[in-house]
């Protein structure tokens, strides 16, 4: 109970009650409604997916911001297979989605672990790349719900006992991840890499492999999400996922992951997803200007990265402390 209390995660969810609590005495339709509950599980789902891939490459001391056109990518490819594939499964869809995505993480990874260029700088470059590929695939088309199956489109809307279906995926995306980072020895190495990468080399990790698996989840989920973006608004365009990798990188780093590496937890993130756009719709609700909106995301993700620093430094002290008293 007491590593609960004092976690990160637990002070970014009683931020997510509160804002949930007061825009509901403002606006009780905002929760007490059908579409108001439906919402607020439905609309951080896509994002969660996508935020739980940046912080598996944060945690490595990376970043990456090509995921919003990956997104774009797979969710326009979605929208071309059900149009030129006439009858493919839904199952084949999803896998076609999730491979290029993983296709388009793994090629991120190695040009960062084999070129020794830092993240930051490649995602960049392979942000505009992606998206160039697509508006030169898609052009001025675009997909239409009236494109799409009726029962692929199902799994955007429906749900399971008041649960959308998204939801059911990204939680289950976030509790397989979350065990993988805490009880696999590769998630741990992804820790150990963040922390040290030089120790961690020196220690015998395998580096360059982890770093390119990382890259690649990432890239998976991102695909999944575009698969996913294509069922929930059944429409998808050259410009779909615009924006979506700074949505991610700041649902991350408001969540707990440190933008330095080494710490943090994909359910921070998932948290750090549901409180961002559940901020933004709420802010309207309360009557805030767009500015102030978009000022209080900025502010929170400053602070996030603030209070880290801050924790780094507390606990770097406490350790020099510790060694000074046992000698």
């Amino acid at each position: 109970m007491r590593t609960f209390l004092r976690s990160r995660e637990t002070g970014i969810l009683a931020a997510l009650v509160i804002v949930v609590l007061i825009t509901t005495i403002k606006n009780p339709s905002f929760l007490f409604s059908q579409d108001g509950f439906r919402d607020l599980l439905l609309t951080p789902s896509i994002l969660v997916l996508v935020a739980v891939g940046q912080a598996i490459v944060i945690i490595t001391r990376s970043v990456d911001l090509s995921v919003g056109s990956v997104v774009g990518l797979t969710a326009y490819l979605t929208g071309r297979l059900f149009i030129d594939v006439p009858g493919i499964p839904i199952i084949v869809v999803f896998a076609a989605g999730m491979a290029l995505g993983a296709a388009l993480g793994l090629l991120n990874g190695a040009l960062v672990a084999f070129g020794k260029v830092p993240a930051l700088v490649i995602t960049l470059g392979t942000l505009y790349a992606y998206r160039g590929i697509n508006v030169l695939w898609a052009g001025s088309n675009r997909v239409n719900a009236s494109d799409l199956p009726k029962d692929f489109l199902a799994l955007g809307t429906s749900a399971l006992l008041f649960v959308p279906y998204l939801t059911i995926i990204a939680l289950i995306v976030v509790l397989v991840a979350g065990w993988y980072l805490r009880n696999q020895r590769g998630g741990r190495e992804l820790y150990a890499i963040g922390s040290d990468p030089d120790a961690a080399q020196l220690y015998g990790l395998g580096v360059t492999r982890r770093i390119l698996v990382a890259f690649l989840l990432c890239g998976a989920l991102a695909g999944l999400a575009g698969v996913l973006f294509a069922a929930r608004y059944g429409t998808t365009n050259s410009q779909t996922g615009t924006g979506l990798e700074l949505q991610a990188v700041g649902a991350a780093v408001i969540g707990g992951v440190a933008i330095f590496g080494g710490s943090g937890t994909v359910y921070g993130a998932a948290i750090g997803a549901v409180l961002l756009l559940t901020i933004n719709r709420a802010l309207p609700i309360l009557g805030i200007p767009d500015f102030w909106q978009q000022a209080v995301v900025g502010t929170l993700i400053i602070g996030a990265i603030v209070l880290d620093r801050v924790l780094s430094l507390r606990l770097s002290r406490q350790l020099i402390s510790e060694r000074e008293v046992s000698a």
